[in-house]
């Protein structure tokens, strides 16, 4: 807790600041501050006193300047020497005295130490403020300082959506409210399609933990990656043609000459502005009086909504922290409008406490003060008043804020109040206090111009500087054939988004992350191939990619791929640029005379090949491959061959049967003939051994007797050898029919083999042939407009 000597308490007799000085405690600004004084009043000479004494406690400001005051902060000069005056004294002033600069500059110098002597102020005070802090002098749209990139602002916050969601839709609603008013939108958070588009695709985009910025954002306006808003679907809630209205009024101001410098420079990161990478506490005055009223507000409405969701994120503390200055409220509280700002100030004053950040609000007109909405603030410091109504609206504000219950004795107190003498009241219960400020360090030479701040920021530190090696090259521009938004492409087009994990997304130069989404032609073709003499009627379809439509429609691009529904996504990535094709895309005539060409293509140069066997009159079927093909004429050319096989077997079958049945009567007869031959045999040889033994042993014979026994047997002998004539025969006869019969089996198979070679012959016989279809049988069924990422 530091105590923050702001000056000297009045005298009461003599109403002149005495010797005691006026501290208040760090802590007190948690619950925040007001200083209301009439111009010439010096409450911005107060304002910078307070944020001195802060800085030199080690806790950083982030001061908002709108009148360009607050700049006077860099210019304080340990030295004392009217060398260091002179660049900053106003001529007109030094004029006027009718003294040179040199003159004024050395008046202005002694005025100075004199006014810190008597504040018991020295040299080594001042070096000690300029060593406490870091200064730095940042200018939104411009680089007279260091550049704020306020494009930039919408990446996501770290803080969880589940615990933090109504904070981090307050600051959605502020960026798109301001946001709105820079195209000229005045637009309700509740009821403007605008507005409901917008923060939906903001927080759609900061839930899935994806940075934005304007450019990807007005992409997403014409292509949104989201199909409903509520319930209806989204180009039912806002119109297609609408979106893109919307869109060009945005890259209206993205695409201004002048709005370049608000991508550049520093990033509103309340941590990176409020302290240096190691650590010092730094004076972060964001310059505002180079812009409009309606760019004011957006520059403040971001900035401080940053700070609200960066100080939900810290842990909780008593002491301050942060403390965030305004140097002139006026138009962003006011009593009965809501303006984009006003939402995270109050948010300031109301959660700021819990987590040591105070705000103090500083402004000449009392009466344009939400003074019910000020009831969270602790510290009032009121300095002269221009007019009764402004008086009594300060003193109502006293009487709700800070709990003042003698209203006539501030009425009076406040009404005597000099130059430099401001009334405290504090809610913590503490008497008021009447004080006259001690006199700042900084030369308070009045409001700075863009020159002069840039003058005096020209060899400072910019926390956003690269490192010399890098500084030297150029930041690469933007291509000039990219754009972030989505070109308008024909009604009735589907336009899809490749994911680039298809399978065959690498054939067309597909890249995971790709930074350029490039135009392409996705169509799908049905053919018909139909051939009476061939007997096929075959219907298939495909798909083709064609392009890049970066040149135009190139036929010569075509390349085959499998896709389907499963590949293509309705929503575009988060991030990405544009390539615009110089394919006229927005014209219907262009897909149409696509779709033509296309199928002229097809019926010029597709063909269906297939396999002909003009012997067997046999073609292939699509899909059946050579081996299938000759498989199936094989088989035709065996049926074939089979069936003259089977004419010649009618035919030598009868021949047959009547071959082998006499071959078996030969063989019967042989049998026949052989069997009596032997019976012959056997009885010859017994009767006639028996008749010629007998006859000559039995001794009773005669010699004619034995004689005509013999000549019996010879007789006997004489059978015998004509039954084996007979055999010899009947062999003969049956060996001539086996012949004939292998003769005719010889012939059997001569002539088969002769069919099968004839036949095998024929069944190679196979050319291949060409079927085209028919300018009828060609049909584009599909074009999608594919846009696909690439490296």
């Amino acid at each position: 807790m530091a105590s923050l000597h702001l000056g000297f308490r009045l005298d009461p007799k003599t109403g002149k600041p005495g010797p005691d000085r006026l501290v208040v405690d760090s802590g007190d600004l948690t619950t925040h501050g007001v200083i209301v004084g009439m111009t010439g009043s010096g409450k911005t000479g107060l304002g910078v006193v307070l944020i001195e004494e802060a800085l030199l406690a080690g806790i950083p400001c982030l001061v908002l300047d709108p009148k360009g005051d607050m700049g006077n902060l860099l210019l304080s000069f340990p030295d004392l020497d009217a060398a260091s005056f002179r660049p900053w004294v106003n001529e007109d002033d030094a004029r006027s005295e009718g003294l040179s600069l040199d003159e004024y500059a050395q008046r202005t110098a002694t005025i100075w130490r004199e006014g810190l002597d008597a504040s018991g102020i020295g040299p080594d005070r001042i070096r000690a403020l300029r060593e406490a802090a870091d200064f730095a002098v940042y200018t939104p749209g411009s680089k007279a300082g260091i550049p704020l990139n306020v494009v930039g602002s919408l990446r996501a916050p770290e803080l969880p959506w589940d615990s933090e969601a109504e904070t981090l839709r307050e600051e959605i609603e502020g960026t798109v409210t301001s946001l709105l008013g820079l195209v000229g939108i005045a637009a309700d958070p509740l009821s403007s399609r605008e507005h409901v588009l917008l923060s939906n695709l903001i927080e759609n985009a900061w839930r899935a933990g994806q940075d934005l910025d304007l450019g990807a954002l007005i992409g997403q306006v014409v292509t949104p990656p989201i199909r409903k808003l509520g319930v209806f679907e989204i180009d039912a809630f806002f119109a297609p043609a609408d979106r893109t209205e919307l869109a060009m009024k945005l890259n209206a101001l993205v695409a201004s000459p002048s709005f370049a410098a608000w991508g550049a420079g520093q990033s509103l990161d309340p941590a990176t502005l409020l302290r240096t990478p190691e650590g010092k506490p730094r004076c972060a005055i964001v310059y505002l009086a180079h812009l409009s009223d309606p760019e004011r507000q957006f520059v403040v409405t971001l900035l401080l909504s940053k700070l609200v969701t960066w100080m939900r994120g810290q842990p909780g503390t008593s002491d301050l922290r942060v403390l965030a200055y305004m140097d002139e409220v006026f138009g962003f509280v006011p009593p009965t409008a809501v303006p984009p700002a006003k939402k995270p100030i109050l948010t300031i004053f109301k959660q700021g406490r819990a987590f040591g950040v105070g705000m103090v609000l500083s402004t000449q007109n009392p009466v344009d003060l939400d003074y019910k909405a000020m009831s969270n603030a602790g510290t009032w410091l009121v300095g002269r008043l221009q007019t009764e109504r402004d008086k009594a609206r300060v003193l109502e504000g006293l009487r709700s804020a800070a709990g003042a219950t003698d209203v006539e004795t501030l009425d009076v107190r406040v009404g005597a109040l000099q130059k430099r003498q401001f009334l405290l009241v504090s809610a913590k219960g503490s008497a008021p206090a009447l004080f006259g400020t001690r006199w700042a360090m900084s030369y308070l030479r009045g409001p700075l111009t863009k020159d002069q701040i840039e003058t005096l920021t020209e060899g400072l530190p910019r926390p956003d500087a690269e490192p010399a090696q890098a500084a030297a090259a150029p930041a690469p521009e933007p291509a000039a054939d990219e754009s972030a938004v989505a070109p308008t492409v024909a009604d009735d087009v589907p336009v899809r988004f490749l994911d680039p994990a298809a399978p065959w997304a690498a054939q067309v130069g597909a890249a995971s992350g790709g930074s350029r989404l490039q135009a392409f032609l996705a169509a799908r073709v049905s053919l018909r191939y139909d051939d009476a003499k061939a007997a096929l009627d075959h219907a298939e379809e495909w798909e083709a990619l064609y392009g890049p439509l970066d040149g135009g429609l190139d036929l010569d691009s075509e390349t085959h791929v499998d896709y389907d529904d499963r590949d293509f996504r309705a929503e575009p990535p988060s991030t990405g640029g544009y390539v615009l094709p110089q394919a006229e895309i927005g014209e219907a005539s262009f897909f149409r005379d696509a779709s033509r060409r296309i199928q002229q293509r097809q019926v010029d140069g597709q063909a269906l090949e297939i396999q002909r066997n003009p012997s067997l009159k046999l073609y292939s079927r699509p899909g059946e491959t050579p081996e299938q093909f000759a498989r199936r004429c094989d088989e035709a050319a065996q049926m074939e061959a089979d069936r003259e096989t089977a004419k010649i077997r009618d035919r030598l079958e009868a021949r047959r049967d009547r071959l082998e049945n006499a071959l078996e009567t030969s063989r019967r007869r042989v049998e026949e003939a052989e069997a009596s031959a032997r019976s012959h045999q056997t009885t010859e040889l017994l009767a006639g051994a028996g008749s010629i033994l007998g006859a000559l042993l039995g001794g009773r014979r005669s010699t004619r007797s034995i004689a005509n026994s013999v000549g019996t047997a010879a007789s006997r002998r004489g059978v015998s050898a004509r039954a084996a004539e007979r055999k010899r025969t009947a062999e003969a006869k049956a060996q001539q029919k086996e012949d004939e019969l292998a003769d005719l089996e010889q012939e059997l198979l001569d002539e088969v083999a002769e069919i099968d070679a004839r036949w095998q012959e024929a069944a190679a016989d196979v050319d291949t042939i060409s079927i085209r279809a028919e300018a009828a049988d060609v049909r584009v069924t599909q074009l999608t407009l594919l846009w696909v990422p690439t490296a």
